[in-house]
C-alpha cells in the first residue's frame, strides 16, 4: 500500500456511510480499532450485494478474507458518521485487493486506511475458484490503477 496514495476522498470510487454507535467508543473516549475493520467488511459487502449479486445466504461461490490490515491516521468517535470510500487496487482469477478510506464525516484528512483481501471459494467445499463474472464486473467499476 503506498503511503502517499489512497489518502484523500477523490481517490476512492465508492462510498458508504455508517453511522457510529455507543458501544463503538471504548475506554479511552473513541472508536475502537476493532471496529475499523468491522467498516471495512461492512462497506466491501455492501458493494457486492449492491451491485455484483451477493446473497450472503445462497450464493455458491463467496469470498473469504485471508489479509487486512488498518493504518491508523487519526480518530473516529460517537456520535458521528464514518464516510467509507472503497477501491479496487487488484483483481485476479480467484482474489481482489481493496483499499478502504475511512473519513470523519464532512473531514478531508483520512482517519484510516484499509487493506483487504478477499479469497473466491466455493461455499461447501472451501477450495479456491474464479470470482463470478457478476461480482468481477462490480470490482472493476471501482477499480483504480496505483502503479503498485
Amino acid at each position: 500500500m503506498a503511503e502517499t496514495q489512497g489518502q484523500t476522498r477523490a481517490d476512492f470510487p465508492f462510498f458508504m456511510d455508517i453511522p457510529t454507535r455507543w458501544m463503538d467508543n471504548d475506554a479511552y473516549g473513541h472508536v475502537n480499532n476493532v471496529q475499523y475493520y468491522s467498516f471495512f467488511d461492512t462497506v466491501v459487502n455492501a458493494h457486492l450485494v449492491r451491485f455484483g449479486g451477493l446473497d450472503a445466504n445462497a450464493s455458491p461461490v463467496i469470498g473469504l478474507v485471508v489479509e487486512s490490515r488498518c493504518q491508523f491516521k487519526k480518530s473516529l468517535y460517537f456520535p458521528g458518521t464514518v464516510n467509507c470510500g472503497l477501491r479496487c487496487v487488484k483483481i485476479g482469477r480467484t482474489s481482489v485487493t481493496y483499499e478502504i478510506g475511512l473519513f470523519r464525516e464532512g473531514d478531508a484528512e483520512i482517519a484510516a486506511l484499509g487493506h483487504f483481501v478477499h479469497v473466491y471459494v466455493e461455499r461447501a467445499s472451501q477450495t479456491p475458484t474464479p470470482i463470478p463474472a457478476e461480482r468481477r464486473a462490480a470490482m472493476e467499476r471501482i477499480q483504480v490503477f496505483t502503479g503498485d
